[in-house]
């Protein structure tokens, strides 16, 4: 919900296109339920997404300094 929420605040989506997408994603019990969102609302996100550079972002690969990589 976050990003959805950093979405909305960037204005790279609605108001409306943030409640329905909200309710959307509440009332699913199951990710594939999430998936089964209506097309206009996943273009949205999807629209948002690559502005904020998601895609991008999950891609790239952890730095070398990353905690948790085991160098102490």
């Amino acid at each position: 919900m976050k990003t959805i929420d950093e979405m909305l605040n960037l204005d790279l989506i609605t108001v409306a296109q943030h409640e329905q997408i909200e309710a959307w994603i509440a009332r699913s019990r199951t990710p594939d339920q999430i998936l089964s969102m209506p097309a206009e609302l996943w273009q949205a996100v999807e629209r948002a997404s690559e502005q904020m550079g998601v895609d991008a972002d999950l891609l790239r690969p952890p730095a070398l300094d990353a905690a948790g990589c085991g160098a102490d």
